[in-house]
């Protein structure tokens, strides 16, 4: 029981800690809009902040839907918390 509440929380620890660089990351590949209405990336297309032709998001709704990881990946790490938690209390007999 106790082996699975310190792997818990580590694995906790760890998810929450990069949560932060996560945002970082999507938040800067999508930047700015350019003059036609099109969302830029920090590797960009002719016309947008960059030179270039990598990573390109054509639509506002590509780049709504990218600011939804860190989201996706907080409600993730708050899954494992309540699995580990649940699965600890069930194994000592509480649950």
């Amino acid at each position: 029981m106790i082996a699975n509440l310190i792997g818990g929380f580590v694995s906790i620890i760890v998810g929450t800690s990069l949560i932060g660089p996560v945002a970082n990351q999507i938040t800067g590949s999508t930047l700015t809009a350019n003059a036609s209405g099109a969302t830029c990336t920090a590797i960009t297309q002719g016309g947008c902040s960059g030179a270039g032709n990598a990573l390109y998001i054509a639509s506002s709704w590509g780049a709504s839907v990218l600011n939804l990881v860190p989201g996706f990946f907080s409600l993730g790490i708050l899954g494992i918390g309540i699995a580990v938690t649940y699965t600890s209390l069930r194994q000592a007999g509480i649950v």
